[in-house]
């Protein structure tokens, strides 16, 4: 299944770079949980409707976030750029 129909299926698309990265631009009904949030934020995350698709600027924090997130047994994609889930929800 490709990026753009996992959305559509109701995944929920998580934004791991800060604040202030999420404000100046972001995909479109994503949420902002900043990679250093994470940990504090498991109760959260468990709650979203999954799977969750990361993202951040480039594909180094959303990898993390999702080795990190599926260590813990939460079903994730890695996105990598905001953009490309941008794209997938645009097109």
């Amino acid at each position: 299944m490709n990026l753009k129909d996992v959305i559509k299926n109701g995944a929920t698309v998580v934004d791991v770079r800060t604040a202030l990265e999420f404000l100046m631009g972001h995909a479109e009904g994503s949420v902002n949980i900043p990679l250093n949030e994470l940990e504090a934020s498991l109760p959260q995350l468990k709650s979203l409707h999954k799977p969750l698709v990361l993202c951040c600027a480039s594909g180094g924090r959303s990898g993390q976030a999702c080795s990190y997130l599926t260590s813990l047994g939460l079903d994730c994609l890695d996105a990598g750029s905001w953009l490309n889930v941008n794209g997938a929800i645009i097109n």
